[in-house]
């Protein structure tokens, strides 16, 4: 078997699984929005500011155990904790069509956010496994447009959804499909290489080789301690933070801004919601594309970022004088916000050896998680005191800035380059120091 064809079998057997197993996940976040806006909030006399806190809940549970989950699937077996995880979270999300009081919706929210909590460092890590350096990117944009790809479709979907079974049975046919798949899903994978009988035995030497020579040309890090204080780390950290108030508030809210600031149905939401999401995607593939072509990763991230805080910047501007116009720049905001992320998560893999790389992503995501947080609330919140969207613009504008300002500030990147069949990393330049 040629490298080609092996590559190519790596890539057919595992990027669809790793790519609807994320898009399961995104199912059961980002309906609640057109469940909200589709009579659960009015059913149930859930008022704004509760209604808030009930779309912000799922973070503060997604926040606890990402640090956990990543040193589990890294010494233990990703393959298991997500089959574990997609029935837990199937079960949570149905049962948000069962829930007759506001209490336990507090409780079963939480929840699925713990279920779900494992998710991206599990995966992040179970990629690394199978992937080189030169992959990454476009790998982990295969992941993650389970993300847009999924509110896409899901807004589309659901709003038909509640408008023919109501929102109850909405919740129950959206979560039914991740107990399913967590039978096939344990089927389909392997943790490692060596595990896999499809993979050719030449293949897989190669492979492991090529990932053993990425490991070895690391700077050692001996622990997680060690690693959480890098100030890569922490600038990366806090960066996320600021990058998920905004595209957490956009991905929760935007079903009930698009209604609040026009007169349209829950249907015609539904397609309009879908919109930015088809731009992520595009800008995704494309993003990820030319970042593993170039080998560089930050000057991939911040331009989009800022590109994103001038959109939500330019919709508050307009108000509620030019709704078309404002849903323009709303698609924009949410393509440049999503476009980062294959090199945002390679950049931080390539930085990191294996035993503490993990830890780290699940501790930026564990901060995106409080920012996913602050911005569900606080945008929610927002709109309900002040009766409109338009502050809601300038904070997700505020966030999208400061996060772009971090990347921009974070010292020189390491550029990977091909020297034979290795991979290795060198300093972009000498100037602006190490992060």
């Amino acid at each position: 078997m040629s490298e080609r064809t092996a590559y190519s079998s790596r890539w057919a057997r595992l990027a669809p699984v790793v790519f609807i197993t994320y898009s399961l996940a995104y199912v059961d976040r980002a309906n609640y929005s057109i469940g909200s806006a589709g009579g659960l909030s009015g059913d149930l006399g859930i008022t704004g500011e509760a209604g808030a806190l009930l779309g912000a809940l799922f973070f503060l549970g997604y926040f606890l155990f990402q640090i956990p989950a990543a040193w589990y699937a890294e010494t233990r077996s990703a393959k298991r904790l997500m089959f574990w995880s997609l029935l837990a979270w199937g079960v949570f999300a149905a049962l948000t069509g069962i829930i007759n009081d506001v209490h336990l919706l507090y409780v079963d929210r939480f929840l699925l956010g713990v279920a779900e909590s494992v998710v991206l460092p599990a995966m992040l890590i179970f990629l690394s496994h199978w992937f080189s350096s030169a992959e990454r990117s476009r790998t982990n944009t295969f992941l993650i447009l389970g993300n847009p790809v999924t509110v896409l479709w899901m807004s589309i979907v659901s709003a038909y959804l509640v408008n023919a079974i109501g929102w109850r049975g909405m919740f129950i046919a959206e979560g039914l499909p991740a107990i399913i798949w967590a039978f096939i899903w344990v089927r389909l994978v392997q943790d490692e290489p060596v595990e896999a009988a499809w993979l050719d035995p030449r293949e897989r030497e190669a492979l492991e080789a090529r990932l053993s020579e990425e490991q070895r040309r690391l700077k050692p890090v001996k622990n997680y301690g060690e690693a959480f204080r890098s100030p890569l780390v922490v600038a990366l950290a806090v960066q996320y933070f600021c990058w998920s108030i905004g595209v957490y508030g956009f991905v929760l809210w935007l079903p009930s801004i698009l209604k609040s600031g026009s007169q349209l149905g829950i249907v015609d939401v539904g397609w309009l919601s879908a919109v930015p999401y088809l731009a992520a995607t595009l800008l995704m593939l494309i993003t990820s594309h030319y970042s593993d072509r170039s080998g560089s990763r930050k000057a991939f991230v911040w331009p989009f970022l800022i590109v994103g805080a001038l959109a939500f910047a330019g919709s508050f501007l307009l108000g509620r004088s030019n709704f078309s116009f404002g849903f323009v720049l709303l698609v924009i905001a949410g393509g440049a916000m999503y476009a980062p992320y294959g090199p945002f998560f390679a950049w931080i893999s390539e930085r990191l050896p294996r035993n503490v790389a993990g830890g780290a992503i699940a501790l930026i995501n564990s901060c995106g998680a409080l920012g996913s947080f602050v911005g569900s609330y606080a945008i929610g919140w927002l709109d309900a005191a002040t009766g409109g969207p338009e502050v809601s613009y300038l904070l997700m504008a505020g966030a999208l800035l400061i996060s772009g300002v971090i990347t921009l500030a974070v010292g020189a990147e390491q550029r990977r380059v091909d020297v034979g069949d290795a991979l290795v990393a060198h300093p972009q330049s000498p100037a602006g120091g190490s992060a």
